[in-house]
């Protein structure tokens, strides 16, 4: 199961330039999350291909189904 420990360590590998990121579980059952990711990486791109990078970053933790739920935000980050 992956906490949130484990997410957040694999989004900052992914934007490691991020200037905001957070994780959240939203049950505290361990597998429904929020996650925000503030990234400088998101200028000029779509919502959708935003959310898609945040996918890549956390898909060992979706393909071995310890992530349930996930909702995400982004935005892009301040210079």
């Amino acid at each position: 199961m992956a906490g949130t420990d484990t997410l957040e360590a694999l989004l900052r590998q992914a934007f490691p330039d991020a200037s905001g990121l957070a994780v959240e579980d939203r049950t505290g059952g361990g597998d429904h999350f929020q996650v925000t990711v503030e990234s400088e990486r998101f200028d000029g791109l779509s919502l959708v291909e935003q959310h898609r990078l945040v996918y890549d970053a956390l898909a060992a933790p979706l393909a071995d189904g310890s992530i349930h739920e996930l909702r995400i935000k982004t935005t892009k980050g301040t210079p």
